[in-house]
């Protein structure tokens, strides 16, 4: 999704240069109060204070697990089937679970990431919203999702007092509007209107011609 905003974003405002930074969901509130940057997908609930946030999009958790794990076999799992599994859990995790599945091991890994090594080292498995499989997809590992596990809500967040022309723009992108959207495209500036003695003038010139 964000190279999909960063290419309509290029299409629409090609003179306003616009990056993507990677951190962790842990790291990006606190990088949009640094002012280290305007705009971030951060994974709620969080901390709103000094922030605006406008839900996204909910994603679909998914157990990642070696290629030759049982769990392979299945086009989806639920969390009983994990019950004699040993599950990771990092802490960064930010799936709000009532009860954890599975045995919990011994450690907690720092990261997701140090998380996915343990994985593939045959140590555990791990539940995390999809986009994180994705991002650490490794070839000796698969993912698959997890019917009852609890889901990942996502959002786009900004500081209060940075709501600008350029941030509504980039909210209307965000949120898939067009680029004929009233709040989707740059404000028309408004004419000037011209005074009616100067337009009756110019009608009577039009008058005489």
């Amino acid at each position: 999704m964000p190279g999909k905003w960063v290419r309509t974003w290029q299409e629409r405002l090609p003179e306003v240069p616009l990056t993507l930074v990677t951190v962790s969901a842990a790291e990006a509130a606190d990088l949009l109060r640094q002012r280290d940057a305007e705009a971030g997908l951060v994974r709620l609930p969080i901390d709103r204070t000094s922030l605006s946030v406008i839900p996204l999009y909910t994603e679909t958790p998914v157990v990642v697990a070696p290629k030759d794990h049982l769990v392979a076999a299945a086009e989806q799992v639920s969390a009983a089937d994990l019950a004699d599994e040993t599950l990771l859990h990092p802490l960064d995790d930010f799936l709000t679970w009532e009860r954890p599945p599975g045995q919990p091991a011994l450690q907690r890994p720092a990261t997701t990431a140090d998380a996915i090594e343990l994985v593939a080292a045959g140590v555990g498995l791990l539940v995390v919203p999809q986009s994180l499989a994705r991002l650490h997809h490794r070839t000796d590992l698969i993912y698959r999702p997890v019917s009852d596990a609890p889901a990942s809500d996502v959002g786009l967040s900004w500081l209060e007092d940075e709501t600008t022309d350029l941030m509504e723009q980039f909210i209307g992108i965000v949120r898939g509007r067009t680029v004929n959207s009233t709040r989707g495209r740059p404000p028309t500036p408004p004419q000037p209107k011209q005074p009616r003695k100067q337009a009756a003038n110019k009608a009577k010139a039009r008058r005489r011609s």
